[in-house]
């Protein structure tokens, strides 16, 4: 787990609200937590956004519909085609993490494993943001993680559906946000994790 300021460190960023920066242990994304990101927007501070993408079209009564749709994770390979996203393409951010968990299929028995980077230190995933403006005038953030195939260990872990979220190496991170091509980042063979077997926790932030 990472404190605030080996993260700001790490990430050459600066958090826009210290003392609403919240370290857990656990996230549940269909809860919609509130985790923190930096935007292509702001690259220089990290805020609190919401997980899990309102498009700019969903309407005040509908955003808690779309809040609870499946906009948690976005297929990279897809994001052009789907009306949900299509519109985010340029609001590229870091979703900033320390693990993440899977669970391993063996018979009828479900293995969760944590994931982390080789080097064991908080990384980004690839995400999308969108800024939604509420009837109060208040403005805010919610994101999707990306996906893609799974590696080599991930097909390992992720075997039911060989999937993985595009996890970035620490010298993508600025190369992602200034907008490099999506294409780039379908292939994470060279990512290298550890996995390991746990008893509980689902995919953890901070």
């Amino acid at each position: 787990m990472a404190s605030l300021k080996k993260l700001e460190k790490l990430f050459k960023a600066m958090m826009e609200d210290p003392e609403n920066f919240m370290i857990s242990e656990e996230y549940n994304g269909f809860t919609h937590p509130a985790t923190p990101i930096i935007s292509n927007k702001e690259s220089g501070i990290i805020v609190n956004a919401q997980w899990g993408l309102v498009p700019f079209f969903a309407k005040d009564n509908a955003k808690e519909f779309w809040k609870k749709s499946n906009t948690l994770n976005a297929k990279i390979e897809t994001l052009e085609t789907k009306n949900s996203f299509k519109h985010s393409l340029d609001n590229r951010c870091l979703v900033l993490a320390t693990s993440f968990f899977e669970w391993k299929h063996v018979g009828k028995e479900k293995i969760k494993h944590r994931i982390y980077t080789k080097d064991n230190e908080p990384f980004a995933f690839a995400g999308l943001f969108n800024e939604n403006t509420d009837s109060s005038g208040n403005i805010n953030l919610t994101y999707t993680i990306l996906t893609t195939d799974a590696n080599e260990l991930m097909t390992e872990i992720h075997n039911s559906k060989k999937r993985m979220p595009v996890v970035l190496r620490k010298q993508e991170e600025e190369l992602w946000l200034k907008g490099e091509p999506m294409e780039i980042y379908h292939n994470r063979s060279e990512v290298e994790l550890i996995a390991e077997p746990v008893d509980k926790m689902p995919l953890q932030l901070f």
